[in-house]
C-alpha cells in the first residue's frame, strides 16, 4: 500500500540530510520512525478509549483490594 505524506519543510530538511548522510532512503527512516512509533500510540490512543469507556460506566472494573482478594495475595 503506497501512502503520502506532507511534511512541512524543515522535517524534509532533516530528513533529506540523514538520509543523504547515511546511504540509506528517507522511506527507509520514515518506516522506522513509524514502527518504533506505533506501539506508542497505540497504547496511548487505545487506553484513551478504555478511560473513557470507564468514565461513561461502559467498562467494567475491579478495586485492587477485590483483585489481591480473589488471586490469594492478601495472605
Amino acid at each position: 500500500m503506497a501512502t503520502s505524506i506532507r511534511l512541512v519543510p524543515e522535517m524534509e530538511q532533516r530528513l533529506d540530510f540523514l538520509a543523504s548522510q547515511t546511504g540509506r532512503t528517507k522511506a527507509y527512516y520514515l518506516r522506522e520512525i513509524i514502527e518504533q512509533g506505533i506501539e506508542d500510540m497505540e497504547d496511548y490512543y487505545l487506553a484513551a478509549d478504555v478511560l473513557e469507556r470507564v468514565r461513561k460506566g461502559q467498562e467494567q472494573t475491579h478495586s485492587a483490594a477485590a483483585v489481591r482478594k480473589d488471586l490469594g495475595l492478601d495472605n
